[in-house]
């Protein structure tokens, strides 16, 4: 079974490049980010060519900003849209989580909040929100979770391409990757790093400054796995094929492989940079 996560960053404007992505790499489940849709919208523009491709689909969005889908070729059982006693940022309780049953994992698609800068609400709001996310996966079954998507934390410094160049800012300050390490203790795994410890492997990569073609980019998209689905991994890696081309999101897509890998164990990046500028630490 291969699981995909991807921060499409619009899935209206990325539709062109989205619906082939499916047809190429064959998903059977798939967690999308950041589709700045509304339920309706999403169905209108995208459920006749997943249905097709035989995708049932759980959306969760509020128009113009956040949104996140899971859409599965093996079940789509027991939907639940958002956390529960997730917190609001003002009166907006946010389309910032999904989670269904497929295939016996209970699978959660992500769009942790970005906290904007340290001093900022926003930011609280962040570890507030984590902490719910937390709340859901100790209060189910970890050891058949799966929590995937943007988290917006890069984990360590071995997955920033310039530490220095940080200082100051989100989704490296300790408390944020405190929070992360919460979330994992009641037993996920981030099943990239147990694969490849010490290889680079970005997910993401501004759009400014030819940031993608010198690969100085950050690995801030996460599969999170319990012991079952961990212990199935066959292989996991960065599709930065994805990213690649005219008009693509600045994040490309994380595969986690379970039990057989149909392109080998191929990873950590597919394929990898051509020139990547040095890492700075």
């Amino acid at each position: 079974m291969r699981l995909a996560t991807w921060n499409v960053n619009s899935a209206k404007s990325r539709l062109p490049r989205l619906l082939p992505w499916l047809d190429q790499r064959a998903p059977d489940v798939v967690c999308l980010q950041e589709t700045k849709l509304s339920d309706g919208d999403f169905a209108k523009e995208l459920g006749g060519p997943l249905a097709e491709r035989g995708y049932e689909v759980a959306h969760h969005g509020q128009g113009r900003w956040n949104g996140v889908a899971l859409l599965s070729r093996v079940g789509l059982d027991d939907v639940v849209r958002g956390l529960p006693g997730e917190p609001r940022f003002g009166d907006v309780a946010e389309a910032r989580a999904v989670t269904a049953t497929c295939a016996g994992l209970r699978v959660t698609s992500v769009y942790v909040p970005n906290g904007r800068e340290p001093s900022d609400p926003h930011y609280a709001y962040k570890l507030r929100w984590l902490g719910a996310l937390r709340d859901l996966v100790a209060a189910g079954d970890p050891a058949s979770a799966v929590v995937a998507g943007d988290m917006n934390i890069a984990p360590t410094d071995d997955d920033v391409w310039d530490r220095p160049a940080f200082d100051g800012a989100t989704h490296v300050t300790p408390d944020e990757r405190a929070a992360l390490a919460a979330l994992c203790e009641p037993g996920l795994h981030d099943v990239m790093r147990e694969r490849w410890p010490h290889e680079r492997a970005f997910s993401y990569w501004d759009y400014r400054a030819g940031r993608f073609h010198r690969d100085q980019g950050m690995r801030i998209d996460l599969v999170l796995a319990g012991s079952g689905p961990a212990g199935r991994r066959a292989a996991v890696w960065v599709d930065r094929a994805a990213r690649k081309g005219s008009g693509p999101s600045d994040h490309a897509p994380v595969m986690l492989d379970l039990d057989e890998a149909p392109d080998g164990d191929i990873g950590p990046v597919v394929p990898p940079p051509s020139a990547p500028a040095p890492l700075k630490r």
